[in-house]
């Protein structure tokens, strides 16, 4: 993995930081429900991971990267730019077939995340106007979603020809040095999907105006396109 493309994403990470301070939210510290074994990633976020349990002297954590995965949790068939791609051709995507067993995240300990620092998008977008626990689902703006997805299609893009899918089973392709298939022991042997490159966004004319800035950051960050004159 180059050390460049996780400097990336730590960048994108970092933007996303800056615009999510300003959200009003219900989620606080302590607040796990939405902590599952549901999560998807990409292999450079799982790469990010495992660097930061390496660099921590976290063998206990890291080797849960070797466990057995489970065959009720969720596994994506298509990517975030997948998805966009068929969504931008008129075409139907592929369904998905979600679990809501609500099986606990493996780096979830006493409510609280053990790997929060290095934690992938997907945990750090999912941000609930109402308490999940009394309500029993979250409750998302609308705008909040078009940014989320606009930022996932830049995280799959800067690992192009890399792989997707449920955190488990990348963190156990990583683990097992495989990079074309899961580990021997998985349940589900077979190819995860490839991130591909951004073919286009889906935003809604409504959203336009208040996405510019935000793609206008993105771009620089993953093209690493220098800023126009009188741009901040």
């Amino acid at each position: 993995m180059s050390q460049g493309r996780l400097d990336t994403l730590n960048q994108i990470y970092a933007l996303y930081n800056d615009f999510s301070k300003g959200l009003s939210m219900a989620c606080r510290r302590g607040c796990s429900m939405c902590c599952t074994q549901n999560v998807t990633i990409t292999t450079l976020e799982g790469r990010g991971i495992i660097d930061y349990l390496s660099l921590n002297d976290q063998e206990a954590l890291l080797s849960l990267a070797h466990g057995t995965p489970r065959s009720e949790w969720y596994r994506p068939t298509v990517t975030t730019n997948d998805f966009a791609l068929f969504c931008l051709k008129g075409e139907d995507p592929p369904e998905e077939q979600n679990d809501y067993s609500g099986f606990g995240c493996r780096f979830l300990s006493n409510d609280e995340c053990a790997i929060y620092d290095a934690r992938p998008f997907g945990c750090r977008c999912f941000f609930s106007t109402q308490a999940c626990e009394t309500e029993a689902c979250a409750v998302v703006d609308p705008f909040l979603l078009t940014v989320n997805t606009v930022f996932l299609q830049f995280i799959e893009h800067i690992d192009t020809g890399g792989f997707f899918g449920n955190l488990n089973d990348v963190l156990a392709l990583l683990a097992s040095g495989d990079r074309n298939s899961l580990p021997k022991n998985s349940l589900h042997l077979r190819t995860l999907p490839r991130n591909r490159s951004i073919p286009g966004f889906l935003i809604a004319p409504e959203h336009q105006e208040r996405m510019e800035p935000i793609l206008r950051d993105l771009r620089r960050i993953a093209y690493r396109q220098a800023p126009a004159a009188g741009e901040r």
